[in-house]
């Protein structure tokens, strides 16, 4: 276990990076992963590997499994079955080992109001054993990487979401941890919080800092994610790079046509062949085309009429969706 008294280290325009260490064994590595609460199946014997100094992301509906496998990942939730190693050791015996090479950023802050923003990453660090020597530079450098330096003697609770966010991950990164959990980070958060929290993970993941990320945006996973895994009902049902699961599971385009309302219903086998797949919605229809431009073409040669109709890229939402159902789950 490396020593929490290190001396601080200087910090760069790209943030904060991993201790080195040269071995090239996967970070966290699980075979026949499982977690049970009872008799109900949280985790179902599921398999991954991540590598380091990648960004992994773990997508899928509420319920899917993400939080009981961050949860075990993190050595504060034991396994039930399978094996799961992290840092080449198993969390049922090296639990405090783990921990204190982890960054946590949970899905709710859980940040100390009544401190102001230097205090509170100043108390998580006196947890880690660091001395006051070290953390007041480092401090100070963590708060320069999240664009909170002018803010680091104001309370916690005037600041806004996305200053809470950057604040926590600033918390998180006091440790100097190899490995750094993000649980749904930018919940909640406006766009312009988001791309600002999006930037600095990205700085992070530049500088081989390891990322595993959950969240419900897929936006967010095709931007930061090297590779994830799609869990649907406690079991994965999918695994790659952003664009190797768009290539195999959708096409090149979509095209979203919108009717007029009650015309959707009468169109019936008229869209029969105007793409490799089509999904009629409530409120939409989408066809799955390598081509939009010919497709839209051949939806005015058969005088289909629709209100608006436009053609895009296929995303990872168009994939997740596909995998996991559009029904909500609670």
């Amino acid at each position: 276990m490396k020593s929490t008294h290190r001396a601080a280290e200087p910090v760069d325009e790209a943030g904060p990076g991993p201790q080195n260490e040269s071995n090239d064994r996967a970070l966290v590595e699980a075979r026949g992963l499982t977690k049970r609460f009872g008799e109900f199946v949280a985790v179902d014997a599921i398999n991954f590997s991540i590598r380091r100094g990648e960004a992994f992301g773990f997508l899928g509906p509420n319920g899917a499994g993400k939080t009981s496998t961050m949860r075990m990942i993190a050595a504060v939730s034991p396994v039930t079955e399978g094996r799961l190693e992290v840092f080449g050791t198993d969390p049922a015996t090296h639990g405090a080992e783990i921990r204190a090479r982890l960054g946590v950023v949970p899905q709710s802050d859980t940040l100390d109001t009544e401190l102001t923003v230097f205090e509170n990453v100043y108390i998580y660090g006196r947890y880690f054993g660091l001395p006051g020597e070290v953390l007041r530079p480092r401090i100070s450098e963590l708060l320069e990487f999240v664009q909170l330096a002018e803010r680091g003697d104001s309370k916690v609770e005037p600041l806004s979401g996305g200053m809470k966010r950057r604040l926590t991950i600033a918390r998180a990164l006091v440790n100097e941890p190899d490995l750094l959990v993000l649980d749904e980070p930018t919940t909640g958060l406006d766009p312009q919080a988001r791309h600002a929290l999006w930037d600095r993970l990205y700085r992070l993941k530049q500088r081989g800092v390891t990322l595993i990320i959950t969240t419900h945006y897929m936006d967010e996973a095709e931007q930061l994610c090297d590779r994830l895994v799609v869990m649907d009902q406690a079991k994965i049902v999918a695994e790659g790079s952003p664009t190797d699961l768009i290539a195999r599971y959708s096409t090149r385009e979509v095209v979203e046509l919108r009717f007029p309302v009650g015309v959707q219903e009468r169109i019936g086998d008229r869209l029969d062949g105007l793409a490799t797949r089509s999904e009629v919605l409530p409120d939409r229809v989408l066809l799955y085309t390598d081509d939009g431009d010919r497709t839209t073409a051949e939806i005015t040669r058969r005088e289909l009429a629709p209100e608006s109709t436009v053609v895009r890229r296929s995303t990872l939402e168009d994939v997740f969706l596909r995998l996991t159902g559009r029904t909500l789950v609670d």
